[in-house]
């Protein structure tokens, strides 16, 4: 489908003489006015409940231990396993040490026996304490080497401690790692331990770190035991209190990104910082908003190591606070996250570090899969992806992703393996919840290729039976600031069948919505209803079966001010139906006939295309040309199908060579049922 979308864009850069308008700059910003009366602007669609497995028993990481690497792609733990529940020591190290996967819900206080015990934990494991209940009292867990896609999350490891501060004989730690891969540690509150409190040594690497209470210990997280430079780890949002030192020391690694976390030195305690986050090394950190309070030494590197700090707040602090030393990386060349501010993290902390009475309950599978996002820390999920991660592969039945209100600055990928997913905007309007980003075809990816045109979406969904609701999905690449690169920039891509778009925005400038399908002898139906689609070129288009009814399509002016464009541009196999617009309203702020209904488009050349579009019962501004229709690569739009029926509006026009009208036969046959066929859509 790229190599299709590339040749296409090479005949229409030059026909089309110019490329987008300026950026959106906020969903919030947009002025839709009651243009068609149809529906409410501020509609929002009810759910119905579904039934799968609870949101923590699927959850995956983020951070590097969400990277596809040595064969692992990203970390999931158990979710593919039984789920068991364990409340003896026995039972927990028989599911633990396993060969199988499972997720393990630890519902007591289990008492390690000998004291310092630490369970070999294996591959493809999920251990979850049962809300604040799952607690280990005298030992922790290892994973050896070659273990990999491990989950510990939401447990209390507690009270290893031998009655020696600087312990050099018990080598007690809560959890430690030596030569494994993706895994990820969250909500966990680790305290009081004889050695560490985490360890993660020999090349561990793809290892995320989150929303720990990490406390009263003298060495709270090391890092490194090699001279190897290979391990990408991730820290964020921990909470270290009362630590002495290792908060984390960072030795050798090659990425080790920590942002959002807030380490306190409380005073008048016999415990003293010795030094905060230390890179030490050939270690490349960067380091983002934390909160450093009453640390000494808050931020220490060696003279061999490369540390880019932002962002910070230190309050109370005294001795050595260092960055410089090179550029170390950007992180989100390897995945997406969002900073929260650092003056915000004490307070954040104190209730979302540590275990939360909403995990591994068993109150939570009776109830409708719903995996709720918010970037302030009070869903499961801080980014759209990661809930789209933790929805479990070739799941049977419907998931929705509530997002929260804000602005999601990221890529969005529903796999084709993720079907009946649901994203659906938790606010009051569907301008409360915006997804965006800026990628456009011209864009370049780290490996120095560009995305092309489908690979510039901003939400790209491959998966079946996807619905979305009352949210904002937007591009809002500025061409007016890159006209050396192609300007096509995807807001919303649609490659599979049954997709409803109920109540959304879908913005954008070139290109805004692409409606395709699987592949090409696939059949992709797409329903919107209730929603605004904005753009200037193309900005409706593909080769899937696509209905836009009781919607508003609104028009924008080019990115130096100028109206020229095309809303449709439909490249549909010949046996097939293609963009019927029904129903709806064409406005927008630009100049009297300056806007065609559509083209053409013939990817590659084809002649084995019949491309369609029907604009019917709709109200057409005076911005649509009187001959509405265009060429495209050379082929005349003639020669496909192209035909209005009852339009009414400025921009309507009776019936010519021109401008084709449906005779009352041929509408019966060109429905909104006639398009979809078996397939009635339904919000769920």
């Amino acid at each position: 489908m790229s190599d299709i979308r590339r040749a296409r864009h090479r005949r229409r850069k030059t026909a089309l003489y110019v490329g987008v308008p300026l950026a959106l700059t906020a969903a919030g910003a947009m002025a839709y006015g009651a243009v068609f009366g149809i529906f409410g602007e501020d509609a929002k669609p009810k759910a119905s409940a579904a039934t799968a497995a609870p949101a923590w028993a699927t959850a995956a990481a983020d951070g590097f231990a969400s990277v596809n690497a040595l064969g692992q792609n990203g970390t999931y733990g158990g979710r593919d396993g039984k789920t068991v529940t364990v409340k003896t020591l026995a039972d927990l190290e028989k599911y633990a040490t396993a060969s199988d996967p499972y997720v393990i819900v630890v519902a007591a206080t289990i008492k390690m026996n000998p004291v310092g015990k630490e369970i070999k934990v294996q591959s493809n494991k999920t251990i979850i304490g049962s809300g604040t209940a799952g607690q280990i009292d005298g030992g922790g867990f290892f994973l050896g080497q070659g273990v990999h896609n491990v989950i510990i999350r939401n447990l209390t490891i507690r009270d290893a401690y031998q009655g020696v501060w600087n312990d050099k004989e018990h080598d007690y730690d809560g959890i430690q790692m030596d030569g494994a891969h993706h895994v990820w540690i969250d909500h966990n509150d680790i305290r009081h331990m004889a050695d560490g409190l985490i360890d993660s040594r020999k090349d561990t690497t793809y290892l995320t770190v989150s929303y720990n209470k990490l406390s009263n210990e003298n060495k709270a997280f090391g890092i490194g035991w090699t001279d190897n430079t290979t391990a990408d780890i991730t820290i964020h949002h921990n909470w270290i209190r009362e630590t002495e030192q290792r908060n984390p020391s960072t030795d050798n690694v090659a990425h080790a990104h920590l942002y959002n976390n807030y380490l306190e030195d409380e005073p008048g305690t016999a415990i003293k910082s010795s030094y905060g986050n230390y890179a030490r090394g050939n270690t490349k950190m960067v380091l983002e908003n934390s909160y450093f309070s009453g640390m000494n030494n808050p931020v220490i590197r060696d003279s061999t190591a490369t540390l880019v700090q932002r962002g910070s707040v230190f309050s109370g602090t005294s001795g050595r606070n260092e960055s410089g030393g090179g550029t170390a990386f950007d992180p989100k060349t390897y995945y997406g996250y969002t900073l929260d501010k650092a003056a915000d993290l004490p307070a954040l902390l104190k209730t979302a570090a540590g275990p939360q009475s909403s995990l591994g309950t068993a109150s939570t599978t009776a109830a409708a899969t719903t995996l709720t996002v918010a970037k302030d820390g009070t869903g499961q999920y801080k980014t759209v992806q990661a809930a789209v991660d933790a929805v479990p592969a070739n799941n049977t039945s419907r998931v929705v992703i509530s997002v929260k209100p804000g602005t999601y600055r990221e890529t969005v990928k529903i796999p084709a393996n993720k079907p009946h997913v649901t994203l659906q905007g938790a606010g009051g309007s569907r301008k409360d919840t915006v997804i965006v980003f800026d990628n456009a075809a011209g864009t370049k990816k780290p490996d120095g290729t560009t995305y092309g045109t489908p690979g510039s979406a901003t939400v790209a969904v491959q998966a079946d039976d996807f619905q979305a609701r009352n949210l904002t999905i937007s591009n809002d690449f500025d061409e007016a600031k890159h006209q050396d690169i192609a300007n096509q920039a995807v807001a919303l891509l649609t490659a599979a069948d049954k997709v409803l778009l109920d109540g959304v925005i879908v913005t954008g400038d070139q290109d805004t919505l692409e409606m395709e399908t699987a592949a090409a002898d696939k059949l992709g139906r797409v329903y919107v209803t209730n929603s605004y689609i904005t753009g200037n070129v193309d900005f409706i288009f593909g080769r899937a079966t696509a209905v836009v009814d009781k919607s508003v399509i609104t028009l924008k002016k080019r990115w130096n001010g100028t109206s020229a464009g095309y809303i449709t541009a439909p490249s549909t196999p010949a046996d097939r139906k293609g963009i019927l617009i029904n129903r709806s309203a064409v406005t927008g702020d630009v100049d009297a006939k300056s806007f065609f209904l559509g083209r053409n488009w013939h990817p590659s050349g084809s002649t084995t295309v019949d491309p369609q579009a029907t604009v019917r019962n709709s109200t057409l501004s005076a911005a649509i040309k009187s001959t509405p229709w265009s060429d495209m690569g050379g082929f005349s739009w003639k020669d496909d199908r192209f035909a209005e029926y009852k339009n009414t509006g400025a921009g309507a026009g009776a019936a010519s060579s021109d401008r084709p009208q449906l005779t009352d036969a041929q509408a019966a046959g060109q429905t909104v049922s006639a398009w979809l066929g078996d397939w009635t859509p339904t919000a769920s």
